[in-house]
């Protein structure tokens, strides 16, 4: 994958708007990860979808991943294995594939596993955005978009950068309902 333009600095699409700073993005309005998700698949990304609104174990957070991003069947359903998979699903040996743009994984109702484990919900955040960050030096993007109820949930830092919300919603007195 070829490296973003520079001369269209101002104007970089999506992708290159949602991980200048972060591979792993928050959204809180629908609408807003609606269009990101319209303007990523105009780009040719393949979006991966998991719904964590039911997960209240670890092991509901693999069997979930697993299956959304095809890891093998010898997967440890741990978090060591996730983060080598996810470094696999980096290399485009499974989960994506290199005739695309780029992989968005796409996790709503993340706020609710968040309050039940929140260290687990963290590492999750973490190893992607490590395994995105190097899945970059190869030429390969991938993302995270992060659909969260609570308007005001901060996450610390992962992957050594900031989980950040997104562009229109970065003021917190954009995620305040109308």
């Amino acid at each position: 994958m070829a490296a973003f333009d520079p001369e269209v600095e101002l104007t970089h699409p999506a992708d290159y708007r949602l991980m200048m700073n972060t591979f792993v993005t928050l959204f809180w309005r629908s609408e807003l990860l609606q269009r990101s998700l319209d303007e990523l698949v105009a780009l040719g990304y393949d979006l991966v979808h998991v719904d964590a609104t039911a997960w209240t174990t670890e092991q509901d957070l693999h069997r979930d991943i697993a299956a959304a991003l095809r890891f093998p069947s010898y997967y440890g359903h741990n978090l060591a294995a996730l983060n080598d998979c996810l470094s696999d699903v980096g290399s485009m040996e499974y989960g994506t594939s290199p005739a695309v743009t780029g992989l968005a994984l796409v996790i709503s109702g993340y706020d609710k596993f968040y309050a039940i484990e929140p260290d687990l919900a963290h590492s999750l955040l973490d190893i992607f955005a490590r395994q995105a960050r190097h899945a970059a030096l190869i030429g390969h993007r991938m993302m995270c978009l992060v659909q969260t109820d609570d308007p005001q949930i901060a996450i610390a830092p992962v992957g050594a950068m900031p989980v950040e919300w997104n562009q229109s919603e970065w003021l917190t007195s954009n995620r305040r309902p109308e």
